[in-house]
């Protein structure tokens, strides 16, 4: 049984290492390639309509751009979490008044 396995391993080991770094090299290409693929497009699926500011740690405006043609309006709330806003909502355009305002003060 062990003699069926060694013959056939190939003889020539320049050849299998050579063919472990090929396939090395597609398995990173593709990591790359997925990485950058989640980077160009919207972050904001869904949008919230609001959340109450008390629970809002700091928003993030991005504006329209190649990776995306929307305004994404992105909040991180105190625990932790990350939530799409609605940049249309009018509670959502005081929030971000809101803390536009607050960073002109600091």
């Amino acid at each position: 049984m062990a003699r069926a396995a060694l013959s056939a391993a190939p003889s020539n080991p320049r050849l299998l290492r050579v063919a472990l770094l090929l396939l090395l090299l597609v398995a990173a290409g593709r990591r790359a390639a997925a990485s950058v693929a989640t980077e160009l497009r919207c972050q904001c699926l869904q949008t919230l309509q609001g959340i109450h500011p008390k629970n809002i740690q700091s928003v993030n405006v991005k504006s329209p751009g190649p990776h995306c043609a929307q305004t994404e309006v992105i909040a991180t709330l105190k625990n932790g979490r990350k939530a799409c806003l609605n940049p249309a909502s009018p509670i959502v355009k005081k929030i971000i008044e809101k803390m536009l305002n607050s960073d002109k003060s600091n």
